[in-house]
């Protein structure tokens, strides 16, 4: 049988064969390098296991034992108490957990564990309160003896064991021929393993530090290359040195501020100052704003297009929904209600006669400012001359759209994403790792606070309507918050439908309106209309007002299964309310006992600040959820997690800055490595092949 290499079919190692490579094949793995890059979730470290008469206290250890028992006790203030007991061989050990009565289903007698953290000597037994757990297989139930056991994800049929035996055969066969893209020098540098040894390493460590070293050196090289791509896509937007100066003159910026009747917040006047220094410098403007719920972000956004038209430039704003459209359009009317700028809005619900019109403008120049969905950046949109872009709640359009307003004649525009969803630190170096950031957190003056609290069925529940049918008669408005449109048999949950017939015969002297994605497109924004009116006391609807939707007199939220909305999401509903001079109420009802959604519910409790939500959002959910990659392409990384590799993230972020930088990355030793990073990256980041 000739040599294997890494494209070879694993079915021919030892120990596979056509029913080991059909059960291989459940795990998307097909050949021998397949099952090399098939790393470990996590290990079983057997190596400080201790037996129960050499616990010392406040010492960071593991016991392993067997569940003997299972106990919960109802303390005094509504707290539990969670026991289980282990049978350790030599003696007996206890795990605690205090309020997390749900962790019970987790163990059953019989059951082998391992508990780590610090122990204590109580009542004649050593404790340990929330330790750390880990549930052992059939097989690793075992005298594991000083060793490190691998654990994998795995299929039916295929035991951990026979996938270790499997891995062990490919890495004798091919782990050598395993090729490093980072070139010695560097890797030296950073005291790296080299590629094949971290790859043997991480599935036959011969200790914990080992088979972290490894791990590092591979999630490394994960994230060292996306990050590259980042800044190769960095380096080519800001080689367009051509892109138009903007000079903002005294005059032209008093002349801004007199359209708005109010001051701008220090947080708005230094995003200002970002930006027309950034038009000044002769390159495009790629730039992220992150604001917090009723910052004024679209105050600077206003500001920012109308320099760039003062200039004689035209400028646009594309948002992601037609509701937000509107909206911005309806805010550009009221500040330019004096001006004669001619501005245009284009989506995709104009009749052919006023697209044709409004595409006229476009291309000829005499339209100066256009709104609009992404029905700016679809076939037969013709700029003139854009200058300035402003791209709204960028999360919810691909990465690449970015880069659409370009055009071949002119110079690119200045950019400007913009975002109410504030981003954690992490996936700001990721998603917008190529753009220059910006913090608005500061709320305008005047802007009140939104008391948020969870209530449940009951009296609870009781006491809240009453509270908010007196808010209603007092002139206030409320919104009723459902997740799903109309009732499911698949989910228990409040359907839009259902609650608006439930809520006319409940609050009859109320008048009553329902918007979701399911009304008819004019219905929805007149009913939208008619709540901004006041003619329109309470507002059933689903996360279709989740951006865009200002009505200072609504203060009232009621959000209706909170625990089936995300953190950030809930946030977001939050700051629909209290954008006048009336203080916000937000009622998140839920009889959810997952403690999921309770810490979720709780920490908005704790919180009205959109970047501290963002990072327990980020930290309960991960990225996907938050920013809508799950929907628009999850970032193909293959082993890091954003939240657990930030420190590793940070280093690859300033290594890869600085090769591309440098200009180190261009030359021959690189050279394999930039190729591997195109061909990963290249269409996600909308990168040039060359780099």
């Amino acid at each position: 049988m000739p040599e294997l290499t890494l494209d070879s079919d694993a079915q021919y190692l030892t120990g596979v064969g056509p029913q080991g490579a059909k059960l291989l094949r459940k795990l998307d793995i097909e050949t021998v390098e397949d099952l090399l890059w098939t790393l470990p979730r996590d290990i079983l470290d057997f190596s400080h296991v201790c037996a129960p008469e050499d616990l010392k206290p406040d010492t960071p250890q593991t016991v392993r034992g067997k569940v003997i028992d299972v106990d919960a006790k109802q303390l005094r203030n509504n707290r539990t108490l969670t026991a289980v007991l282990l049978d350790c061989s030599s003696d007996y050990v206890r795990g605690l957990w205090f309020n997390q009565p749900w962790i019970i289903k987790r163990f059953f007698e019989g059951q082998s564990v391992l508990f780590s953290g610090k122990s204590k000597f109580s009542q004649g037994r050593w404790e340990f309160s929330h330790p750390e757990i880990q549930w052992l297989d059939e097989d690793e139930d075992q005298d594991a003896g000083g060793l490190i056991l691998t654990r994998y994800r795995l299929t039916d049929g295929l035991k951990v064991h026979r996938l270790r035996k499997m891995i062990a055969a490919a890495l004798d066969a091919a782990g050598d021929q395993i090729v490093d893209p980072l070139p010695e020098s560097f890797r030296n540098r950073l005291k790296m393993p080299h590629l094949k040894d971290a790859i043997r390493m991480v599935h036959q460590p011969a200790s914990k530090d080992e088979y972290e070293r490894a791990r590092k050196r591979i999630i490394f090289d994960d994230l060292f290359e996306f990050q590259l791509g980042v800044a190769l896509r960095r380096r080519a937007w800001r080689s367009r040195q051509n892109a138009p100066t903007f000079d903002t003159t005294a005059k032209i910026d008093a002349r801004i501020r007199r359209l708005f009747p109010f001051q701008f917040t220090n947080g708005q006047d230094q995003a200002i100052r970002d930006i027309v220094s950034d038009f000044r410098s002769g390159y495009a403007m790629h730039r992220l704003l992150q604001a917090d719920v009723g910052a004024g972000k679209t105050v600077v956004a206003i500001y920012s297009m109308l320099v760039a038209i003062a200039h004689g430039y035209q400028a646009a704003i594309m948002a992601p929904t037609e509701l937000l459209a509107n909206q911005h359009w309806n805010t550009l009317a009221e500040v330019l209600g004096e001006s004669r700028i001619d501005k245009e809005l284009l989506t995709g619900s104009l009749t052919p006669k006023q697209r044709t019109r409004v595409l006229e403008g476009i291309s000829s120049g005499s339209t100066q400012l256009i709104v609009g969905t992404q029905a700016l950046i679809q076939k037969g949109v013709q700029f003139k001359n854009v200058g300035m872009v402003v791209i709204d709640e960028q999360h919810k359009f691909g990465v690449a759209q970015r880069a659409q307003f370009s055009t071949e004649d002119g110079p690119p525009p200045h950019v400007l994403v913009m975002t109410a969803t504030p981003i954690p630190r992490t996936l700001c170096l990721t998603q917008f790792g190529d753009l220059d950031v910006t913090v608005v957190k500061d709320l305008p003056k005047g802007r009140q606070s939104v008391v948020t609290s969870r209530i449940s069925s009951g009296p609870q529940k009781k006491k809240a309507w009453e509270f908010l049918k007196e808010k209603i008669r007092s002139g206030r408005q409320l919104y009723i918050v459902c997740p799903l449109v109309e009732t499911s048999k698949k989910m228990e949950a409040a359907s839009a439908e259902q609650t608006f017939e439930r809520m006319k015969a409940s609050l009859p002297d109320c008048n009553l309106g329902l918007v979701h994605g399911r009304v008819d497109r004019e219905e929805r924004n007149r009913t939208m209309e008619e709540f901004r009116d006041r003619d329109i006391d309470v507002l059933v609807s689903t996360t279709v007002i989740e951006v865009g939707v200002d009505v200072p007199n609504a203060t009232l939220m009621v959000i209706l299964n909170a625990e089936r909305f995300g953190l950030s999401q809930l946030h977001q509903l939050r700051g629909r309310i209290a954008r006048g001079k009336h203080r916000g109420y937000c009622f998140l009802v839920s009889d959810s006992d997952s403690p999921e959604s309770n810490a979720r519910l709780a920490a908005l409790e704790d919180s009205t600040d959109g970047f501290v939500v963002a990072e327990q959002d980020f930290e309960l959910r991960g990225p996907g959820d938050i920013l809508g990659t799950r929907q628009h392409g999850a970032l193909p990384l293959r082993f890091a997690d954003f939240l657990r590799d930030e420190t590793i993230l940070k280093q690859a972020r300033d290594e890869a800055f600085l090769l591309v930088r440098s200009g180190e990355f261009d030359e021959a030793p690189f050279a394999p490595l930039k190729i591997k990073v195109l061909d990963r990256f290249s269409q996600l980041l909308d990168l040039p092949r060359s780099g």
